[in-house]
């Protein structure tokens, strides 16, 4: 291998690497029996980001409207973060998504396609609390909170 092939491979990624070493990674939620397209494939980034986007919103305009009136800002961060856990965890608890995810048309299923229990999707919840977990991703694109709970959000 030459310089100009080894640096071509640092810039494009290991995965770009190991696609051109042989390796097929397939499409996302293959390794889980998903369909690659169109309804029950795995969620891709831009929508649970939308969705999530769509429930802070909301927990904030909640926030700011009913608890704190605009006075507190220290306190409008604080009950939108209240908010938005207590929403994600009764929702998805409840019916399996939340109403930005809804909205987007997605649903947090349990890896073999049914409901979640109450004990993963506290799990779930207090890993999506940290943040951290939610941004590392896995090959098929689930968040580090997703895959401990074993869950999958999928398109409806």
């Amino acid at each position: 291998m030459d310089n100009r092939q080894a640096l071509g491979s640092w810039l494009s990624g290991p995965r770009a690497a190991a696609e051109d070493m042989g390796i097929d990674f397939g499409y996302p939620g293959r390794r889980l029996g998903m369909p690659q397209q169109g309804r029950g494939s795995m969620a891709r980034f831009g929508r649970r980001l939308g969705a999530i986007a769509l429930d802070w919103i909301s927990c904030e305009v909640i926030a700011y409207g009913l608890i704190t009136g605009g006075g507190d800002m220290n306190a409008l961060a604080d009950w939108t973060y209240v908010l938005f856990l207590a929403l994600t965890l009764l929702t998805v608890g409840t019916v399996g998504f939340t109403p930005g995810k809804r909205i987007v048309g997605l649903r947090v299923l349990s890896e073999d396609g049914s409901r979640l229990g109450i004990g993963r999707v506290l799990l779930r919840t207090l890993l999506l609390a940290l943040l951290i977990p939610a941004l590392v991703r896995d090959r098929d694109g689930r968040g580090l909170h997703d895959r401990l709970a074993r869950a999958v959000q999928v398109r409806i």
